[in-house]
């Protein structure tokens, strides 16, 4: 396709209202084997409601470069290294989810866009019209509904076995065909969402009735999930910390603790469709997923009385608004100014949300005199060298990321003072020199992740902490001072810290323990330290996970983890990316007993000793139900899975598992 004007990029929108699949249609010319030869760069960037240049040539730049940070670029600096980056190059870049109605907006940001090379293609995904005719240098492209015959087609395929059950069962065929009736005709309407919310036969009416469908808890929890934005990747853990300091989850009684509670909420809501495109990080533990853009609105519609995005001009301000997030503008330098502005605001303020917003500390210093009721406090990529002393007021606060801050030295010591704190979030923060001494102070802190230049780390006195994330501290050396206290610890993950040489045995005193991550701790051996005298102590009572991954000095696994038969041991063993592991212990793994799962990837000498019936360690794994061997060479997996008495040769080529001979192990 190529533009009717002499430019060189032209643009193509796709237009329809929401759930028709524009996305999708996105995502399938985007992956198309065809675009990707085409075009020398391919990028995607979502939009959504704020239409910002600055932000969306950092997205752009981002995509282009990886994770490369220009928080501290000007506008300028910005634009010099879009064009460099375009100059020459036949790109295809889609603007996903676009609703900027501003033409001077997008003629601002296509300028920049307008060096790449001849046949360049930019798409464009709308609800709206309007943004097609702005944006398009194309014809729009609109989707349709189906119609009412193809709706039937597909309801019957899906409902009906064959063409016998629609004879045995007439009525319900009548039944499909008044469903259908009313798909057909949300199908094809041309009106948004918030223009159906009195019309009981629109699509309002059929969300709102999944939404009363629903108890009272996950109601509240499902209208705030939309402060998440448009197509976020939604992590479990962060939504149900965030629920946590909201007060949203109920106690269950008996053992169940306020994060198993929230997972049975997300799982209910995942169960209902509110929630899809999951993501597995860390099988049964850690991943993500999305809201779809309706249920996204839904959530917003029945939220818009206690939630509100703002920028500094804004007057209609409703009164019961208890969330706020400050949209991607600069807020007031001066405190007098700024405090004049937060008097709009009602001072029962819950929640306040940067969204990567620029302000300058005397402004967040009058945000915490203004509200002292902040239970949830997102600063995350904010550029704040030091924090106003007074966040230590801030008596009901539980929740408070600091993620992505690169700039950042040293936390105020009145932080300790925050006794409510139940989530603390400090990943990235590249340059805090250590934690505050008082840490212990916080007695109720549940969730601590964390990156800081100190070579060890106390976390005494910190009993009700339950997940623990130990991430780019690259001096770190010395594994947790005074580990016997986290009585409570749950989930521990150590990443990329690489003068971290051993852990000491003292770590199975974590009897509560049941996930432990180990990756990219390049010094890190097991071997240092373990006493003899200490082999009798009780070891891990709960350990459901276990994953060592990118640990190059690993020759053994270590000899806390084997020597004790009575424990309640790992589920699960993943053992990847270490290439020294020459061999299993001649009887350790069959002390493991309650291990149902065995992962082994790219540990060479290994893979070979298990090879399945064959390998010198076979004998020593047979008896695990599930197990998945492979190594990657190129772009090549080769390997073998057993699951039960079955075990199947594996040769996977671009992502594609081909499945060879298999055999039953008799």
């Amino acid at each position: 396709m190529q533009s009717s004007d002499n430019e060189n990029v032209s643009v193509i929108p796709i237009v329809g209202i929401g759930g028709l699949s524009k996305t999708t249609l996105a995502k399938l010319v985007y992956k198309d084997e065809r675009v990707v030869g085409h075009f020398s760069t391919k990028v995607w960037v979502y939009v959504s409601e704020e239409f910002d240049v600055e932000t969306l040539v950092t997205k752009i730049l981002k995509e282009m470069k990886g994770d490369e940070n220009y928080s501290d670029f000007s506008m300028e600096q910005l634009q010099s290294h879009l064009r460099n980056e375009l100059d020459g190059r036949k790109f295809f870049l889609v603007f996903d989810d676009v609703w900027n109605q501003d033409r001077e907006k997008w003629l601002k940001l296509k300028e920049l866009l307008m060096d790449g090379a001849n046949r360049s293609k930019i798409l464009v995904t709308t609800r709206k019209k309007s943004v097609a005719s702005i944006m398009g240098s194309f014809p729009m492209q609109e989707l349709k509904g189906l119609s009412k015959k193809d709706c039937l087609s597909i309801f019957v395929k899906c409902a009906f076995n064959d063409e016998e059950d629609k004879q045995y069962f007439p009525n319900l065929l009548k039944i499909g065909e008044q469903i259908v009736e009313k798909c057909a005709r949300f199908l094809s309407l041309d009106s948004e969402i918030w223009k159906l919310e009195q019309n009981q036969d629109g699509i309002m009416a059929m969300l709102n009735l999944s939404y009363y469908d629903l108890p009272h808890h996950l109601k509240q929890c499902l209208a705030l999930s939309s402060m998440f934005r448009k197509n976020y990747k939604i992590g479990n853990q962060d939504l149900i910390q965030f629920w946590m300091a909201q007060g949203l989850i109920q106690s269950m009684g008996q053992n169940a603790t306020m994060e198993d509670i929230g997972e049975t909420y997300i799982n209910d809501l995942l169960s209902r469709s509110f929630f899809q495109d999951v993501e597995e990080i860390l099988p049964g533990v850690y991943y993500n997923f999305k809201m779809h853009d309706l249920v996204h609105d839904l959530a917003m519609f029945f939220a818009q009385n206690e939630y509100f995005i703002l920028s500094f001009r804004k007057e209609d301000i409703p009164k019961r608004i208890q969330h706020v997030s400050f949209s991607n503008t600069h807020w007031p330098n001066e405190e007098y100014e700024a405090s004049r502005f937060l008097e709009k605001l009602n001072s029962a303020i819950r929640t306040i949300d940067f969204l990567s917003a620029s302000c300058s500390k005397s402004f967040l210093n009058a945000c915490f005199l203004r509200f002292k009721c902040i239970r949830v406090l997102e600063l995350s990529a904010s550029r704040f060298e030091a924090l106003p002393n007074s966040i230590g007021d801030l008596k009901h606060l539980r929740y408070l990321s600091l993620n992505e801050n690169t700039v950042i030295k040293k936390l105020p010591s009145s932080i300790c003072k925050l006794y409510h704190l139940q989530t603390l979030l400090l990943f990235g923060c590249s340059k805090l020199e250590e934690l505050p001494r008082g840490i212990g102070n916080m007695i109720n802190l549940r969730s601590l992740m964390m990156t800081t230049k100190q070579r060890d780390i106390s976390l005494q006195w910190l009993n009700s902490l339950q997940d623990l994330d130990i991430i780019h501290c690259l001096n770190f050396e010395v594994l947790l001072k005074g580990m016997g206290s986290l009585t409570a610890l749950r989930k521990l993950v150590i990443a990329n810290c690489p003068n971290l040489a051993s852990l000491s045995p003292r770590i199975k005193l974590l009897t509560t323990l049941e996930v432990l991550l180990i990756t990219s701790c390049e010094k890190l051996d097991f071997m240092d330290g373990e006493a003899e005298e200490q082999e009798d102590t009780q070891t891990f009572g709960s350990l459901r996970v276990l994953r060592f991954q990118d640990l190059p000095r690993l020759e053994t696994l270590p000899k806390w983890l084997l020597h004790d038969t009575t424990s309640n041991t790992p589920r699960e063993l993943l053992l990847a990316d270490c290439p020294y592991i020459r061999a299993l212990p001649e009887t350790g793994l069959q002390k493991l007993t309650h291990l149902q799962k065995l992962e082994i990837e790219d540990c060479p000498q290994l893979t070979e000793r298990c090879r399945a019936k064959t390998g010198e360690d076979w004998q020593r794994i047979a008896h695990i139900p599930e197990i998945y061997v492979a190594e990657k060479r190129f772009h090549l997996f080769r390997g073998w899975m057993k699951t039960g008495n079955r075990v199947v040769e594996l040769d996977a080529r671009e992502g594609v598992i081909k499945c060879g001979s298999s055999s039953m192990i008799g």
